[in-house]
């Protein structure tokens, strides 16, 4: 087994009532620790764009170490716990529908705390864009929540899911200063032999050509890939700049064609001719360009233009926080059932560590120490 943190299937089932109640005090009381120790940019919003740290608390809560809906529950349990308390930071968005209420939430937390909204709407319609066009690994956004402190610091966790294959992908982002040169935080879930990826530092001329192909006429670019899409069909249509000389130009169309449809988006090709986009960030941002439109302008800047994507999936491999639900056991009862004499305890010791108590501070930093270099039995880490 990999001592990594790979993030795993999609699991049904809920969280029973005894057991939401004491998350909702637990993650509250952690929460205004870290914020209290360290603040909200450092103290909070950079954990939470640490996997590592972000399943640690998974864990520690008592969800499942293995269940894509570990992911929304404890981001909702975050989002919930900051609105309940101030602490100079909120959370916008979340599951499904709840994720396209964003842009308002936002709005909102601005207004809370005198920022304007526009640009942390713009960050996250951006990072949405990224882990679903620029980003292509056959995983499709359903959880989308950002985080804003009252200083402008952000961070987005956001998930997504391969519906044939039931593997879910987390995505973390921190105050990225640019989103189309490597701008994760991190990314948790199994590495794939290949992902499309134009967002790396490998792909600077991909984009810049990538901008000047697409103030082209659309009609053009269409008529180059039906082309080679005939082409991949066994049929032959003359090119002017492509002549089929080897077998694996064709294998680079089936690998194409095997992250989904290769069909462009005409209206969204005109819209960025029309007016003049040459930013690839602004690019992203056009209404209607969508995974598959992205897919076929890249054939065709492959095998028409000689200029190339990356092909390397940038997924994270963290160290494994799975000895973390030693604290209060899981909720599908891995490594044991939940002990709710021990949550219960845990959250009143944490209650009195809020309150100051020199002496339970002291405890802790012991405790840290002889924990540090604990390691879990390999035995009992197995799947719920």
């Amino acid at each position: 087994m990999r001592n990594v943190a790979d993030l795993p299937p999609l699991h049904g089932g809920h969280v029973p009532q005894w057991l939401a109640q004491r998350m909702r005090k637990l993650t509250q009381l952690v929460l205004r620790l870290a914020v209290e120790e360290y603040g909200t940019r450092g103290g909070l919003l950079e954990r939470l764009s640490d996997p590592v740290w972000f399943q640690a608390f998974n864990n520690v809560i008592g969800m499942d170490w293995d269940s894509s809906g570990s992911t929304t529950v404890t981001a909702g349990m975050i989002k919930d716990a900051l609105w309940r308390e101030e602490l100079g930071v909120k959370a916008a968005g979340g599951k499904g529908k709840r994720s396209r209420a964003t842009p308002e939430e936002l709005k909102a937390i601005s207004k809370l705390y005198d920022l304007d909204p526009e640009p942390y709407i713009r960050t996250s319609r951006l990072v949405a864009k990224v882990d679903t066009v620029a980003l292509q690994t056959g995983y499709q956004l359903y959880h989308h929540v950002f985080f804003l402190d009252e200083e402008g610091n952000w961070a987005v966790i956001q998930q997504g899911m391969n519906e044939r294959e039931r593997m879910a992908r987390r995505f973390h982002w921190f105050d990225a200063e640019t989103f189309i040169l490597d701008p994760h935080k991190a990314i948790a879930g199994l590495q794939r032999e290949f992902a499309l990826n134009t967002v790396t530092k490998e792909a600077k001329e991909y984009q810049k050509t990538l901008l000047d192909v697409v103030q082209e006429r659309p009609e053009k670019i269409e008529w180059e890939l039906e082309s080679l899409k005939a082409i991949a069909r066994g049929g032959y249509r003359s090119l002017v700049y492509y002549k089929p000389r080897e077998p694996w130009e064709r294998d680079v169309i089936k690998r194409y064609e095997s992250l989904g449809r290769l069909e462009l988006n005409k209206k969204a090709l005109e819209f960025a001719k029309e007016m003049s986009v040459n930013n690839y960030e602004e690019f992203l941002l056009l209404k209607g360009l969508g995974p598959s439109t992205l897919r076929a302008l890249s054939l065709v800047l492959e095998l028409v233009y000689d200029v190339h994507p990356s092909w390397k999936d940038p997924v994270t491999h963290p160290p494994d926080p799975f000895k973390f639900t030693y604290a209060v056991g899981g909720k599908d009862r891995v490594p044991f059932p939940i002990d709710k004499p021990a949550y219960d305890e845990l959250i009143s010791f944490l209650e009195e560590l809020v309150s100051k108590h020199p002496q339970e501070k002291a405890l802790v930093r012991n405790v840290t120490k002889i924990t540090k270099n604990w390691k879990f039995p390999e035995w009992e880490k197995r799947a719920t």
